[in-house]
C-alpha cells in the first residue's frame, strides 16, 4: 500500500479546472498560497504580448483567484502558508521571512476557520535555522522541492522532501517503488505548469485515474501524517534524489 499525496502552490487561475480534476477522481490536495499576493477580484491568467517583460512559465502569466472566492474554490481541500508574498529564505531577511509564513497562515486560519499547520518552502530554499524557528512556531511540516525515497523518515519535518515533481519523467516508477516499499508517496507542482495545453492537462487525468484505479493507493491529507513521529524513522537505503 502506498499513502498518495499532493500539494499545489501559489493559489493559481489554473487551480480551477485542477480541481474539477481533483474532485472527479476524489483526490485529496493540499494547496500553498500567499495571501499578499491576491488582489479582491480575480487576474485571469493570458499568454504574455510581444515585448512583455514580466514573470511568466513559458510565456504563460498564471493569473491569482480573488481573495473573495478563496474560500469558495477550495472548499473541500486543505490550505498551508507559501508566505505572505512568497518571500524567499536566504533572501528575505530571516524575522521577515518567519513573519511572513506567519502572517500567510493567520490569514489562513481567520478566512477558512480551521487550522493550517503546514508550510511550502517559496522557491524549494530553505535553512535548518529557519525550519527550527518555523517549528516553534507551531508548523508541523515544510515541503521543499528535493525529491526522496523515503518521504518524512530521517529528516527534520520542517525540511520535507516530497517524491518528485508531478511532470517528473519517472512519476509511475517513484510512486510503484513507495507502493512496493510501503511508504508515501508525495509529489507536488503549480497547475500553470500545465500551460492551456489539452496534452499535459490529459497526462495529469491519466496520473489521477491510475492512483484512484489502484486499491493499494490511499490519499492523505498531509495534516493527517505524524512528521514528527516519522522523522524519527530510519529508512533501511537513505538515498535522496533530485
Amino acid at each position: 500500500m502506498a499513502k498518495v499525496m499532493q500539494c499545489w502552490d501559489d493559489g493559481v487561475v489554473n487551480d480551477i479546472r485542477l480541481i474539477e480534476l481533483l474532485r472527479k477522481y476524489n483526490a485529496k490536495a493540499t494547496f500553498n498560497l500567499n495571501p499578499g499576493l491576491h488582489n479582491d477580484e480575480r487576474l485571469e491568467a493570458r499568454w504574455g504580448e510581444p515585448g512583455y517583460s514580466g514573470w511568466s512559465c513559458k510565456g504563460y502569466i498564471s493569473g491569482k483567484i480573488g481573495k473573495h472566492e478563496l474560500v469558495e474554490i477550495y472548499n473541500g481541500f486543505n490550505v498551508a502558508s507559501h508566505c505572505w508574498r512568497h518571500e524567499t529564505a536566504g533572501i528575505a531577511p530571516d524575522d521577515q521571512f518567519i513573519k511572513a509564513a506567519i502572517d500567510a497562515r493567520k490569514f489562513l486560519e481567520d478566512l477558512f476557520q480551521r487550522p493550517c499547520p503546514g508550510f511550502a518552502w517559496p522557491c524549494g530554499s530553505y535553512t535548518e535555522k529557519l525550519a527550527d524557528a518555523l517549528q516553534t512556531e507551531g508548523f508541523t511540516y515544510g515541503r521543499t522541492t528535493e525529491n526522496s525515497l523515503h518521504v518524512g523518515k530521517g529528516t527534520h519535518p520542517l525540511i520535507l522532501h516530497p517524491s518528485c515533481h508531478f511532470q517528473h519523467y519517472d512519476f509511475y516508477e517513484k510512486y510503484e517503488k513507495a507502493k512496493c516499499d510501503n511508504e508515501i508517496f508525495y509529489f507536488w507542482g503549480h497547475s500553470y505548469e500545465m500551460l492551456d495545453s489539452e496534452g499535459m492537462w490529459n497526462q495529469l487525468e491519466m496520473k489521477l485515474k491510475f492512483l484512484h484505479d489502484d486499491p493499494d493507493a490511499v490519499w492523505y491529507n498531509l495534516d493527517e501524517i505524524n512528521w514528527l513521529e516519522l522523522s524519527q524513522e530510519q529508512p533501511i537505503h537513505a538515498t535522496t534524489q533530485r
